[in-house]
């Protein structure tokens, strides 16, 4: 069961583009916001990939973390994710295995198979057109995943022809692979493939528990991982979290992400509003107090409040779910509000800043 002083805590951000600024201070609030996070001793910092959206700027997820690593020195870093079904495997192992020669033991490779975008820019990302952009999908993500395996541990079988491919930079070790996903699809695949598996429940908060917990119990072994093999399984769950110093200042910062959720529903994809500017919106629409959305699943997408309230919240899911890391995912309108968000969370659970998050790198540089 996940205690306080067990429960690990990382990020994932999208670069969340505020109304009034621009993509680039975005991803220049990126790079400040892993330089913060790791201080606090948060494990990973993992970028998202999302296209043609004005909220998000983040669309190149290994650039910004090419960039991330020079500016950090111990937090692994990480994809969260690459959207497999948009790349060749080889190319996505050579961009990976190059981080990982720049940033050895911290890269993490977390694959998706969703668009990141709308239909018309998954076909415009579309490998296989066939001349037309209207040409149906070629759904070959499990021969994809499987490729990707055999490019980053050298698992080719002899007579294959690419088991000639020298997947360069060629160095010791790995990036360390993740399949993430928001159904029970994505975790059986993960147990099936011996992958650690990370549920995206701030994106769909359906069917969390049943697919852990199935990950969690057919999960195999796999050999072909190398050094990457895992004996058991490990699951971790992606929620929103926003914390203040008061629940009133909590439910008004959450006011930005209630409208962000509405408009994605509307595809209405335009940049992250002020509190103000969502409370104004949502009450034009819904009146006074908001849209009516009464929680109908077991653990909220997003988690709001006091830091007190908010670990109490996460420890009990930790323990219904058996799993012992998040990765928190927090939007705010204003930087700073984001930054004391994370760092009230880090004191709740009193993270250790003076000590590595990353266990692997220390014992490499021991």
């Amino acid at each position: 069961m996940s205690t306080p002083a067990t429960l690990r805590l990382s990020i994932l951000d999208q670069s969340p583009v505020p109304s009034g600024s621009t993509p680039a201070q975005a991803l220049r609030n990126s790079i400040a916001l892993a330089q913060h996070v790791e201080s606090l001793g948060y494990r990973r910092f993992w970028m998202s990939e999302h296209h043609a959206m004005e909220m998000l700027a983040c669309t190149a997820p290994e650039i910004m973390l090419a960039r991330i690593g020079a500016e950090t020195s111990h937090i692994r870093i990480g994809s969260g994710g690459i959207m497999l079904p948009h790349y060749t495997a080889l190319k996505v192992a050579e961009t990976f295995r190059t981080l990982h020669a720049l940033y050895p033991g911290r890269v993490d490779l977390g694959i998706g198979r969703a668009p990141g975008g709308g239909p018309i820019e998954a076909a415009a990302l579309r490998r296989y057109r066939g001349g037309q952009t209207t040409t149906p999908h070629i759904d070959d993500f499990p021969d994809q995943l499987a490729e990707l395996i055999a490019f980053l541990h050298h698992g080719f079988p002899a007579n294959h022809p690419f088991s000639r491919v020298l997947v360069s930079p060629d160095s010791p070790g790995s990036p360390d692979l993740w399949l993430l996903g928001s159904s029970s699809v994505s975790g059986a695949t993960a147990a099936q493939l011996g992958l650690p598996y990370a549920f995206a429940h701030f994106f769909s908060a359906e069917g969390t528990r049943f697919a852990i917990e199935h990950y969690q119990r057919e999960f195999v072994t796999n050999a072909a991982l190398g050094e990457s093999q895992r004996a058991q399984p490990e699951a971790l769950a992606a929620i929103g979290v926003i914390c203040a110093e008061t629940q009133g200042e909590a439910e008004r910062l959450f006011q930005t992400v209630r409208l962000l959720q509405l408009r994605i529903r509307q595809n209405d994809r335009r940049p992250v509003a002020t509190p103000s500017e969502a409370t104004a919106e949502l009450a034009g629409l819904y009146g006074q107090f908001g849209p009516a959305t009464p929680d109908s699943t077991e653990f909220p997408r997003y988690f709001y409040g006091t830091p007190d309230k908010v670990r109490a919240q996460l420890l009990d899911m930790a323990a219904k779910l058996n799993i012992n890391e998040f990765v928190v995912n927090t939007i705010a309108h204003d930087q700073a509000a984001r930054l004391r968000s994370y760092t009230l969370l880090a004191e709740a659970f009193a993270l250790n800043a003076a000590a590595p998050s990353n266990p692997e790198l220390a014992a490499t540089a021991a």
